[in-house]
């Protein structure tokens, strides 16, 4: 729904929620269930229902458990039992500085001031502990928006009695916390309040009337906020960035004014404008973006563009260069085809309105951000969280290449006129083991971002991922590819769990590989360490579903092509497969190396 896509109208949101609401209930979008805790130090309310709003938007449906006013602590320390049965799978702790109760006065001596800091601090450590503990999920923490006044004036943020500065170290314990747990994720009012505007943010009128730590018109930013932290967990994050040239990576048309006009580098207002927006785009590919041009233009003077010395982005930084005199509808459904990913995993950012409005009308599910002007640029992708960061990992930082090898990988297949010997030819070798701390990012990732190669879609946070590995009646395995072109990084998580009344039976709970190792035999390399796993735990049959969606059609017969045999179908096309582990059961991996670099170890 384009009226809760960002930059939105937050009044309107207020006005019309209800009608939004069931307007997107009613779509036939196909959404995953989440269980959401809000719990409050101030009225909540209306922040549920913005932040149901926009994860309807996203992809998810939540259920919510609703804490009373200002019990956010006792619903967690002491087992409230209607938090301990809605057993969340995320809880969101929405605080602000109206909860600190003791600042220091003037009169406070350093130690005592040092002793109230840990006074306000050590509750929520112990709540976030317990969280882990008991519900073992996710949980996002407001960080302390500044006060909305400064006894001490400008000195309020460095002298210790000031109440910005108590306010400053306490967010910094915060993300001290943060940083050293994977599940616990900051929501960043201090930056929203000032980007809102304090004084607006924190109006003391609604407050004293309703108990509202923001303003009621604040509310669609604050929700916005949360909810992009949670579709990120939950992997509803974009992968690519689609870009026009012309008025949106430079000033002028390179076609008319010649690669030498155009406006970029340092010598003018408006050409640092675009450096700045392009060294923002190319900051990207560190978080594992994938860069792509969409442009009318001739090639040869697309890449001149490109190529200027002052350019900070280069050819080599777009994995897909479209520069031709195809609608670019039709270009974002071939980029979209050659990364190997969906229409909506790309954000098409493009200066005019009309390839806008068309790339929208023709292209399912492609984000399409209101960009006319080059100094909103950067603030409107940035502020639109499409790309919202809850964890990163290795292969993140080395996406980029590794598609360039995939690249690499497909010239080398078309000299081959026999595939078995491509496969041989790539010198392929796998790590394939049991869920381990350094790839659960990684492997979180992967449940939530493969759509095609997944048997069952099962969506699963960090903290699950964490909870399966630790489970001694779980078979947790990641599969890592290399070969001679590179490191493929983590492309295959297979997991499942040992029958409670039949312990010779194995339900797999989720298979599940990256597109960009189709047909690379890593699947039979995975079907016969999981044997070898259950025949090590006595296990002699293993129990494979299939539940179609609109993505995963491609693998609706993967558990007979590796032996399993169908007994059961219903009628909305779910299968469930069995496969009996035979006495002598032979290896159908033929051409990848397995853990041999772990043995020679």
């Amino acid at each position: 729904m384009k009226e809760l896509e960002y930059p939105f109208h937050a009044e309107y949101i207020l006005k019309k929620r209800k009608s939004m609401k069931k307007s997107l209930l009613g779509d036939g979008q196909k959404r995953i269930s989440k269980r959401i805790a809000v719990l409050g130090g101030s009225t909540t309310h209306d922040i549920k229902d913005m932040v149901e709003l926009f994860l309807l938007n996203t992809g998810i449906e939540p259920v919510f458990y609703e804490s009373e006013y200002n019990q956010y602590w006792q619903d967690v320390m002491f087992d409230n039992p209607e938090l301990v049965e809605f057993h969340p799978d995320l809880v969101f702790i929405h605080t602000s500085s109206r909860n600190i109760i003791d600042f220091p006065t003037i009169r406070d001596s350093e130690d005592q001031i040092d002793a109230l800091l840990e006074s306000a601090y050590r509750p929520f450590e112990q709540m976030w502990d317990k969280i882990a503990d008991v519900y073992q999920c996710p949980v996002i923490q407001n960080n302390f928006e500044a006060p909305f006044y400064r006894l001490l004036g400008n000195s309020d943020c460095y002298d210790p009695h000031g109440r910005l500065h108590f306010i400053n170290r306490l967010n910094e314990k915060f993300a001290q916390y943060a940083r050293a747990h994977k599940n616990f994720f900051i929501n960043d009012i201090h930056y929203l309040a000032s980007c809102y505007g304090l004084q607006k943010w924190a109006d003391p009128f609604y407050w004293h009337m309703y108990k509202y730590a923001c303003a009621v018109q604040a509310i669609p930013e604050l929700a916005y906020n949360i909810a992009n932290i949670i579709k990120s967990v939950y992997g509803k994050n974009q992968k690519a960035l689609v870009l026009d040239l012309d008025n949106t990576l430079w000033g002028g048309v390179v076609g008319d004014d010649g690669a030498d006009n155009i406006e970029i580098g340092q010598e003018t207002s408006m050409g640092q404008l675009y450096s700045e927006f392009q060294e923002y785009v190319k900051a990207h590919k560190d978080l594992g973006i994938l860069l792509a041009i969409d442009s009318k233009n001739d090639e040869e003077n697309a890449l001149a563009g490109l190529r200027r010395p002052d350019s900070v982005l280069k050819p080599e930084d777009f994995l897909v260069i479209k520069a031709n005199w195809t609608n670019k509808d039709q270009n974002i459904i071939e980029i979209a085809k050659e990364l190997n990913i969906g229409t909506d995993a790309l954000v098409f950012v493009d200066d005019n309105p009309a390839e806008r409005h068309i790339v929208e009308a023709q292209v399912s599910g492609v984000k399409v951000p209101q960009v006319d002007d080059v100094v909103k640029f950067i603030t409107t992708l940035d502020r639109a969280g499409y790309f919202e960061v809850t964890s990163l990992s290795e292969d993140d930082l080395h996406r980029n290449d590794m598609y360039k090898a995939n690249a690499e990988r497909k010239k080398q297949e078309a000299s081959y006129g026999n595939y078995a010997d491509y496969l041989l030819s790539l010198d392929m070798d796998a790590q394939i083991e049991p869920f381990v701390p350094m790839y659960m990012a990684r492997i979180a990732q992967l449940t939530n971002k493969s759509n095609q190669f997944n048997l069952t879609t099962k969506r699963c946070s960090q903290a699950d991922i964490e909870n399966f590995a630790k489970d001694p009646s779980y078979i947790t395995l990641y599969g890592k590819l290399n070969d001679k072109f590179g490191d493929n990084g983590v492309v295959s998580v297979v997991f499942g769990h040992q029958d409670k009344a039949d312990g010779t039976v194995f339900d797999i709970d989720l298979w599940l590989m990256s597109c960009r190792v189709l047909k690379r035999d890593m699947e039979y390399a995975m079907m016969d360490e999981l044997v070898l796993r259950c025949q090590e735990m006595g296990i002699r049959r293993l129990k494979g579903f299939y539940y179609p969606t609109a993505k995963n059609g491609m693998v609706k017969e993967f558990y007979g092509l590796q032996g399993f045999t169908k007994i059961a179908e219903d009628a909305d096309g779910n299968t469930e497969w069995e496969f009996v582990i035979p006495d002598a059961y032979e290896k159908k991996n033929k051409v990848i190396k397995v853990n041999e670099t772990n043995k020679a170890l």
